[in-house]
């Protein structure tokens, strides 16, 4: 069973506290907007997916008690509780795209006379709370299309050990604890143990946060899939010695163009499986390509507290003194990327814009 990092039923919310894992399993209660912004930007909650769901799902707890006059006065609290969540942690854009797609929920039920206020209200809270389901939906088809990505790679390079099971490397953590459930990346490596495909996953510390170590590592012990921790500075000597079939990693923003903001330390690793010839595969759903942004060079990059690299926990690690750049993220470009894994298949960089473009027309 998949751990569950989000709780919720109508008028309650509780997510599992990230920062305590895996040594503590602690939910902690959001009551409204306030609590979900500290929860994504003390980064409590994490992963893109999950940034969004628990931002909206604030939005809904808060005002599901509450009795508005007018559906403008609702809608004015939609929008300015849904633009505050944004700025909680601003490099990751699903939550962008679910606060703008409720505001325009929002806006339409305003102009339709045939709904009344208390209707407006109910249809906005199922909206959120269909987010949850469309998650999950969305990550098992991501899983599916990426394993399928993957062992056809294998097939057509990997000569008389084609028809085995692979090896895999991802960085972060992309799973249930960082999604509505099952994972994106790591969704990638679910399914390839559910066909017997997996022969082993490494995943890498990840430093300066440890979400590797911490949360990637944790969940895959809780599953009892084959796995094994490295070192982020031990990917290249990784390749060398072992048969890695390929490299699948989650995205917090990717561009038009193909360019993927993602957890720092991606970007290194996509350069050193180009050298060694791995395929680097992004898994995502569609809430993370932003069409908006033409390349990753637009993508604005969080930068976090000194203090993230300079203790772990209470205990320093660094001289006191030294001078920090602590960015949470960093582009990989285009060229280096295999594929983009989505729900709806896995497209080449070059070509993401025009067949997403095709798909949200349809």
């Amino acid at each position: 069973m998949s751990l569950q990092s989000i709780k919720y039923k109508r008028g309650s919310l509780e997510i599992l506290d990230q920062l305590l894992l895996p040594v503590v399993s602690k939910y902690v209660t959001v009551r409204g907007v306030e609590d979900g912004w500290k929860v994504i930007n003390k980064m409590q909650v994490r992963g893109a997916p999950a940034i969004a769901i628990v931002g909206c799902l604030s939005l809904a707890v808060e005002i599901h008690p509450e009795v508005f006059e007018s559906k403008k006065s609702l809608r004015q609290e939609i929008e300015g509780k849904l633009n505050y969540l944004v700025s909680a942690r601003p490099t990751a854009v699903n939550m962008k795209i679910s606060a703008d797609e409720l505001i325009t929920l929002a806006n339409d039920l305003t102009k339709d006379d045939a709904i009344s206020v208390d209707d407006m209200k109910q249809k906005f809270l199922n909206a959120t709370e269909a987010m949850l389901d469309k998650d999950i939906s969305d990550n098992r088809a991501i899983g599916a299309n990426g394993a399928k990505a993957i062992l056809q790679h294998v097939a057509e390079t990997g000569g008389a050990q084609a028809a085995g099971p692979v090896r895999v490397l991802t960085h972060c953590n992309t799973g249930s604890l960082a999604t509505a459930g099952y994972g994106t990346a790591l969704g990638v490596v679910r399914h390839l143990s559910e066909l017997g495909k997996l022969e082993h996953v490494y995943c890498t510390e990840t430093r300066p946060y440890n979400q590797g170590a911490r949360l990637t590592a944790y969940e895959l012990v809780h599953e009892k899939l084959p796995a094994t921790l490295v070192l982020d500075s031990m990917v290249a000597a990784l390749f060398r010695v072992k048969n890695v079939a390929a490299v699948v990693v989650g995205a917090d923003r990717v561009a038009a163009n193909g360019d993927t903001a993602n957890k720092i330390g991606t970007y290194q690793i996509a350069v050193v499986a180009k050298h060694h010839g791995v395929p680097f595969y992004v898994a995502a759903p569609l809430t993370s390509i932003d069409l908006q942004i033409p390349s990753g060079d637009h993508i604005i990059i969080e930068v976090r507290p000194d203090r993230e690299m300079t203790h772990v926990g209470e205990h320093r690690i660094a001289a006191p003194g030294i001078n920090c750049w602590n960015p949470a993220f960093d582009v990989t470009p285009a060229t280096l990327i295999t594929g983009i894994i989505t729900e709806h298949g896995v497209f080449e960089p070059s070509k993401l814009k025009d067949e997403i473009t095709k798909l949200l027309q349809l």
